[in-house]
């Protein structure tokens, strides 16, 4: 039977060499953590205390479904030091085959699993692809929209022919599509690929981002992946799903003393309402590590910027005139990828001193109606997405281009708090994210954190594509230090904005180091600060650049740029980053 220990006051319990008051729980990793918060709650209901404190001995504590926190489990902290929330399983007994070493994948919870990453002695491993390094990729050759069909050199194929399961991942601007091949077709020197649905209609139907053809001069480069046939490179797995097995070629050398792979996309959930929402809890010093995000699997992923997938998109002929704006040329209707920790109707849900690493999908996601959390001397390292998300991305029922202007503003996300921060070697997987995703906010302060090795842009702030007012107001991007990113992509920026944002600033943030990629859509695109379609009533003052290049691309009214620039005061430049950890 499972035991939470539970430390009353005046009461030396069994294992545990101090005292401590009734709001206390310490909680083994054999323990079941669902159970502690559960005790709690009931303590609260019951009359029996006040504020909680759920202390976990140092282990990993995995779980087999998300922790879920309510209303009534306002008031409440769970800390540990050395402590790790896991999403993960351990694969035991592997075998030699030749250069392979081969284990069976277990069931979870009743059922076979599927994945997209593998953790070998606590680095991520790749999965099979065709090239180890990305300035070898080869590139597309003709888009057939209508046919629906790729065209690529038949060199880059002869390897997958017969693989079941293979996937392309394609290079679009400032995206990257996970498009599951369907079909191969060789012809002459060339082959023709199609591609799974849904993403197979969404791929050749939306008009942005597009891949780039040959008479571009920059034709969209893609690799290949999820094929037993690729496994050639030390480091590499594969999981052949039909017959439950995973392959890992190690490194010289290696023996494998844990490998953990994600069956989990979400460790845990806040779920409040509006009338109703979480209140008053906080993380502090967890780990939160072990998920995936299977959607590219089962149905592909077609982003239209920040890994936000469409779920529908098409260009529009006429285009529609918009007042105030310029004229649209496309529709786009959104999704949003899992995180390890989600949020909605929340107050003051803090974490502090926390790390987010070996994750699938995003890392923490403020996803609606949160209001006065923050985020503080935490890690994000090694997630395959956006590291730190926060507001709407426009609804599901919204299309992306109108104005998000909720007539309940308690969906707003507001006066959230991220700082004193650091992210490296997040959007690791989707090029397309970034460090630090603010959406529809307002009063949202990033401020002193350290941002670098990512591989589009630093930090995004706002949404829309439109100068119309919305629900955006009041935002804060302060002193953060960023460098050595858009490591894959271009049309970027350490810092860029979206739409009508009264009140916004940006100031004293330091952006260096951009990356050079040699096979970037447009090798002259990138900038160091970006207000993008819509930016209006923002103030950019006092951001330390080497050079001044920015971009204003199809602003609106009101935006004040006052001295950004290599020659902003050396004293600015000390400041930015963290300055405690």
């Amino acid at each position: 039977m499972r035991k939470i220990t539970i430390i009353l006051l005046g009461l030396l319990m069994r294992g545990v060499s101090t005292y401590a008051s009734p709001s206390d729980f310490y909680v083994t990793p054999d323990s079941s953590l669902t159970d502690a918060v559960r005790k709690a709650r009931e303590m609260r209901r019951l009359g029996q205390g006040g504020p909680v404190t759920i202390h976990l001995s140092k282990g990993v504590y995995r779980l087999y479904e998300p922790l879920r926190l309510r209303p009534e489990d306002s008031g409440l902290t769970i800390e540990g030091t050395d402590a790790v929330i896991s999403g993960g399983i351990k694969i035991l007994e592997w075998k030699r085959q030749g250069k392979l070493l081969v284990a069976d994948v277990p069931d979870f919870n009743g059922r076979p699993i599927d994945f997209r990453q593998l953790w070998v002695n606590g680095k991520k491993a790749t999965r099979a692809r065709d090239v180890s390094d990305f300035e070898k990729m080869f590139r597309i050759r003709t888009y057939d929209k209508k046919g629906q069909i790729l065209w690529v050199p038949k060199k880059a194929v002869e390897r997958i022919l017969n693989a079941p399961y293979a996937e392309m991942v394609l290079h679009e601007m400032w995206c990257t599509s996970n498009l599951r091949i369907k079909s191969i077709r060789i012809q002459g020197d060339s082959a023709a690929i199609r591609f799974h649905n849904p993403e197979a209609k969404l791929q050749f139907e939306h008009p942005w981002p597009s891949p780039m053809t040959p008479n571009t001069g920059h034709p969209s480069p893609f690799y290949l992946t999820n094929a037993k046939e690729l496994l050639d490179e030390p480091g590499e797995w594969y999981h052949d799903i039909r017959a439950h097995k995973l392959y890992y070629l190690p490194q010289q050398g290696e023996t494998v003393k844990e490998a953990v792979v994600p069956v989990m996309e979400t460790l845990v959930e806040f779920i409040g309402t509006a009338e109703h929402p979480v209140r008053n809890i906080t993380f502090k010093g967890i780990t939160f590590s072990h998920t995936t995000w299977m959607r590219p699997s089962e149905k592909g992923h077609v982003p239209l910027q920040a890994g936000m997938y469409l779920t529908e998109a098409y260009k529009l002929r006429p285009q529609i005139d918009r007042p105030n704006n310029h004229k649209l040329d496309n529709q786009g209707w959104l999704g949003r990828a899992d995180a390890a920790i989600e949020l909605r109707y929340t107050e003051a849900i803090n974490f502090d001193g926390c790390r987010f690493e070996h994750l699938g999908g995003s890392g923490l996601d403020y996803v609606i109606g949160c209001r006065r959390g923050m985020t503080t001397n935490c890690t994000f390292t090694d997630i395959a997405m956006n590291g730190y998300v926060c507001g709407s991305f426009s609804p599901e029922g919204l299309e992306t281009h109108l104005p998000y202007q909720p007539t309940d503003f308690r969906e707003v996300c507001t006066g959230q708090t991220i700082a004193q921060s650091e992210f490296y070697d997040v959007t690791n997987e989707d090029w397309g994210c970034v460090a630090v995703a603010a959406g529809y906010v307002n009063e949202i302060t990033i401020e002193h954190n350290t941002i670098h090795d990512v591989s589009y842009t630093g930090i995004s702030l706002g949404w829309g594509w439109n100068r119309d007012l919305v629900c955006m107001k009041d935002n804060k991007v302060h002193a953060n230090l960023i460098y050595n990113y858009a490591q894959h992509m271009y049309d970027c920026a350490g810092i860029y904005t979206l739409g009508n944002q009264p009140g916004t600033v940006i100031s004293e943030n330091v952006v260096r180091d951009i990356a050079r990629p040699g096979y970037v859509h447009d090798p002259n695109h990138w900038f160091y600060l970006y207000t993008d379609e819509g930016s209006s009533n923002i103030t950019l003052r006092d951001n330390w650049t080497p050079e001044e290049k920015f971009l204003k691309n199809a602003n609106g009214p009101g935006n004040v740029w006052e001295n950004n620039g290599p020659q902003v005061n050396d004293s600015i430049v000390k400041r930015a980053g963290t300055t405690t950890k």
